[in-house]
């Protein structure tokens, strides 16, 4: 009897080991499988928001009266719109520009005036004359910092860059440079270079933003001449530190008068 009994015993010791076993066996399991869906179900979802992101960063923020509409004569200047090619424009990366000559009705001045606007700042960190101007081909012989008044009495900074080309060329140019930031004027790229000013524009804000102005002729009158005249009206264009657009009033009001 004995011996049936401990047979008994041992059978039924191994069937509840059995039992232990595969019942620690199936949450073991299902851990892996619950392991398995939250990783896929992550990577599904870092492909959407990536996806998302990039739409979003890629799509350009438009301001709220285009650049297009602005005056081709201010003052004594007159302008013309000068094409730039496709692949400068990809590799600006820019969300607006603006690029004209201009030339004045009274005397034989005239330059060249280049506006570049982004809702991301960050892309324009390494677009300025002492970096594009050598990257086509002209050599840097000095900047300066001044100061330039407009026609209203606004004292603002600015760079005064000049370049020339060695022969065959021999051509010399004189580059006027500034920014403005959320509507302040600056000729500081410190200003916008800090690591807030590196994340991505998500809400597509057009008055969180840089432009910058270039305004470029072969001699320093003719570009300082531009600039009194020219400075208010751009920043007309773009949203002042409270955010308003002051070209809004006029530009539409031209546009009913046209109509």
């Amino acid at each position: 009897m004995y011996p049936v009994r401990h047979k008994h015993l041992a059978e039924w010791n191994k069937m509840s080991r059995a039992m232990r076993l595969a019942a620690g066996a199936a949450p073991t399991v299902f851990i892996w499988f619950l392991a398995l869906f939250l990783l896929i179900s992550a990577g599904i979802t870092y492909r959407v928001l990536a996806a998302h992101h990039r739409v979003v960063v890629e799509t350009p923020v438009e301001l709220p009266v285009s650049l297009d509409a602005f005056p081709e004569r201010v003052g004594q200047w007159v302008g013309e719109d000068v094409p730039i090619p496709v692949s400068i424009q990809e590799v600006a990366g820019n969300d607006a520009f603006l690029n004209r000559s201009y030339r004045s009705r009274l005397n034989d001045q005239w330059a060249n005036v280049y506006i570049a606007y982004t809702a991301r700042p960050r892309t324009m960190l390494g677009h300025r004359p002492r970096v594009c101007y050598p990257g086509g081909g002209w050599i840097h012989d000095g900047t300066q910092q001044a100061q330039v008044t407009s026609d209203v009495g606004r004292e603002f900074p600015c760079l005064i860059h000049r370049f020339h080309r060695p022969a065959p060329d021999n051509e010399e140019t004189v580059v006027l440079n500034f920014y403005i930031v959320n509507g302040r004027l600056t000729s500081d790229d410190r200003n916008f270079s800090g690591v807030l000013w590196r994340t991505p524009n998500i809400d597509g804000d057009p008055a969180r933003y840089v432009a910058q102005v270039q305004i470029s002729s072969m001699f320093e009158n003719s570009i300082r001449a531009v600039a009194k005249e020219i400075v208010e009206p751009i920043l007309d264009f773009f949203p002042d530190e409270n955010g308003k657009v002051r070209a809004i009033e006029y530009v539409e009001s031209s546009m009913g008068v046209q109509q």
